[in-house]
């Protein structure tokens, strides 16, 4: 949004309207298939997140600097080009969720209008205050309140370390969007740590997906594991959040749940992805960690395929 605006301003005002169903951005548990089926992204009359996108960041529990660093990493790249201009940059896959705006009543033709997005606040709890198991009615509410202090123009994320679970995520969802309750809905999204929480699922394709899968197992671009499994659950989550903040705005729609634009390509990172096999990407010859993005500070991520408005067809760097 623009700066002058909160996210209350556009969003709040059509809390009333807004379902309050907790909604998977993973696309697990359904019967679409992003290897033969094809999405239609569809916009319900919502908003979309434009302008500023102001984040204020939890680390609940003793994340470690890995998980910090790489996530703080990825979200400065997302509009901060690395100095080196190495090919293809993290700015580039944000623009394809940049051009989501293109899909909005009163678009202006032409390249959509930037999306920036920023962290304005961090916050880290060692002390596990709430437990280690985090409800999503009873501690998630909390913990943004203690996190925003009320300021509705941040978006509140809320990152998990390995011994902490988070309901809701967890086989298949790995990181997610939701709403809190009424009386004033706000958009929010939570990050579950794939290194305890269901590490076949989230922290693939750094492990073996199942036993016996005959993909190829990735190695991270940063050495860590869960930093850079994480960095792909938080950017799907981010994707479905800007485009569809109050679970009204641009998805697809299944027979299931509403699916945001990385959902629906989940499991793709390059081309020839299979089920199981995530795709032909980079290898970093240094370090033999696999990527498909550069990013700011020379730092390399793998990104999820993403659902292009333009070609109607999953796209990936």
């Amino acid at each position: 949004m623009g700066s002058s605006s909160s996210l209350s301003t556009r969003l709040l005002a059509l809390a009333l309207t807004v379902s309050l169903l907790f909604t998977s951005s993973s696309g697990h548990g359904h019967s679409w298939d992003p290897y033969t089926d094809k999405a239609k992204m569809i916009h319900h009359d919502g908003p979309m997140l434009t302008g500023n996108v102001k984040l204020a960041l939890m680390w609940y529990g003793d994340c470690g600097k890995d998980i910090k660093n790489t996530m703080r990493n990825f979200i400065k790249s997302l509009v901060l080009p690395g100095k080196d201009h190495l090919q293809p940059q993290v700015t580039r896959w944000w623009e394809v969720v940049e051009s989501y705006q293109a899909m909005m009543p009163g678009a202006k033709p032409g390249k959509s209008p930037k999306i920036k997005v920023e962290v304005v606040k961090q916050s880290t709890n060692k002390s596990y205050k709430h437990g280690k198991v985090l409800t999503l009615q009873a501690h998630i509410p909390i913990l943004i309140e203690e996190l925003t202090k009320g300021d509705t123009s941040v978006l509140p994320v809320i990152v998990a370390a390995r011994d902490v679970s988070i309901q809701g995520l967890c086989n298949g969802k790995c990181a997610d969007h939701l709403l809190t309750e009424d009386p004033k809905p706000r958009p929010y999204i939570i990050v579950g740590n794939p290194e305890t929480e269901c590490p076949e699922e989230c922290g693939w394709p750094f492990v073996p997906a199942e036993p016996g899968s005959k993909g190829p197992v990735l190695k991270p671009p940063s050495g860590n594991m869960a930093a850079d499994a994480m960095v792909i659950a938080f950017a799907s989550a981010l994707a479905d959040a800007v485009t569809n903040p109050m679970e009204n705005g641009i998805y697809h729609e299944n027979s299931a749940t509403p699916m945001g634009p990385a959902a629906v390509c989940k499991g793709i990172f390059g081309p020839g992805a299979a089920p199981g096999n995530p795709g032909k990407v980079q290898t970093n010859p240094k370090t033999g960690g696999n990527f498909n993005a550069h990013g700011n500070n020379s730092k390399r991520f793998l990104l999820p395929a993403i659902w292009n408005p333009a070609t109607k067809a999953c796209w990936t760097l």
